[in-house]
């Protein structure tokens, strides 16, 4: 890894990615324990079960496919490596861990592309 300083803002992506698998698995983890398993039926069942559940759940589904198809543009365009992970992180993990880290490694190229432009490279 080169000398690389990062910005205040990859820091912030980090730190917001931490508090989004945080804050998410330990509701994830407090659901497993009250069923005793995961079930995705009774995962989607429990998120649609009033109307403002339903809102938050549909809010989220749109943002996270939203947010693959662009991260996968931007990473092609960015050079980043890996996008699937992203995208497996996005569905499996949590959207709120996904983005955050994913804005962070952009972050990071943009970052590497300007220092070997300034440098010449």
């Amino acid at each position: 890894m080169s000398n690389t300083k990062h910005t205040p803002l990859f820091w912030l992506y980090v730190i917001a990615a931490l508090v989004g698998i945080a804050a998410t698995w330990y509701h994830n983890l407090a659901f497993i324990e009250f069923y005793g398993e995961f079930s995705l039926g009774t995962f989607i069942r429990d998120s649609n079960i009033n109307a403002a559940a339903s809102s938050i759940a549909i809010d989220i589904t749109v943002v996270a496919v939203v947010f693959s198809i662009w991260s996968f543009v931007e990473a092609r365009r960015v050079g980043m490596s890996f996008w699937w992970v992203y995208f497996a992180l996005t569905f499996f993990i949590a959207l709120a861990f996904a983005m955050p880290l994913f804005l962070a490694m952009r972050e990071r190229a943009l970052q590497r592309t300007a220092q070997a432009t300034h440098a010449g490279i």
